[in-house]
């Protein structure tokens, strides 16, 4: 089947779990009960951004895959019949925790994980003191509904990652994300920012020719440390075809959940006029694997 319907759940999360567990819960029905067969959720939805700060009391939050969220969102797949992106907070050993998306099958087992590759480290994004950087590599996810080219947030801005997903038979690519304004920033400064996200991932989209999920938090968070007024996070959660093209899009203000089908045979058809990886100067690009060319 080339039509494949998909739901984005885009939330905003606060300091109680269960909570944050509902609304994901709630949503997944929500895009179940309109039809959807794929439903994605945002990037460490079952709670608050927590890298805002670098403190150690928050590793506490992580949790091992398989456990208690695998369980309990796999059962939810199990009894919907449709298939999961979630992301979590993974404790892989003592001192060793990933930025993980985990993907449920449709009868709730473990189709697969991506542990996040691309780790910033800015003011108000202090992964690097969280995280450890993927080692599973660029690999999509074979589910019931497609080849899924899971990867999360800050991979959004690296062509590499996408394209590795593409050549590897990836059928669409998937961004759970956690991004927003810092408040002090004018609105120029805002709106050139939301701009290049939308753009870059678009840009992903016709560089494979592959449709794009991404699915982006909404709300403000305050700075637990109090050093500056916090994130407001943009939502806007999109879908865009192969061409770059809009499908759906949701709003930069307000929790929602979309659901749209998305015609996966639209790739063939765009890859034959615009077969950019036949094009591809693979002799030409040995200078890629370093980290600047000098």
């Amino acid at each position: 089947m080339n039509k494949l319907k998909v739901g984005l759940v885009q939330q905003s999360c606060g300091a109680n779990r269960e909570d944050n567990v509902r609304k994901s819960l709630d949503g997944i029905r929500q895009a179940a009960e309109r039809g959807a067969q794929l439903v994605v959720l945002q990037e460490l939805h079952t709670g608050l951004y927590f890298c805002q700060t670098e403190d150690t009391d928050c590793f506490d939050q992580a949790e091992t895959i398989p456990g208690p969220s695998t369980e309990q969102f796999g059962a939810l797949a199990r009894e919907l019949g449709v298939v999961l992106v979630t992301s979590l907070f993974e404790r892989r050993a003592p001192g060793l925790y990933h930025n993980t998306a985990v993907v449920l099958e449709r009868d709730g087992s473990i189709a697969g994980r991506y542990r996040k590759m691309h780790i910033p480290d800015d003011p108000g994004y202090y992964e690097k003191f969280f995280f450890t950087p993927g080692d599973l590599g660029f690999n999509p996810i074979d589910t019931s509904v497609g080849r899924l080219g899971v990867l999360v947030c800050w991979d959004q801005w690296y062509p590499e990652g996408a394209r590795l997903m593409a050549l590897a038979g990836a059928d669409l690519l998937i961004y759970p994300t956690a991004i927003g304004w810092d408040p002090r920033d004018n609105d120029d400064e805002q709106q050139r920012q939301r701009e290049a996200w939308l753009t870059i991932q678009r840009a992903h989209a016709v560089a494979n020719g592959l449709p794009v999920i991404s699915v982006n938090r909404v709300g403000h968070e305050p700075d637990p440390s109090e050093q500056s007024p916090g994130a407001l996070f943009w939502g806007s959660s999109f879908i865009a075809g192969p061409q770059g093209e809009w499908i759906a899009r949701a709003a930069t203000d307000a929790e929602e959940v979309l659901v749209h089908d998305i015609d996966l045979g639209r790739s063939e058809t765009v890859r034959r006029i615009w077969p950019f990886l036949r094009d591809r100067r693979i002799d030409a690009y040995q200078d890629l694997t370093r980290r600047y060319r000098d």
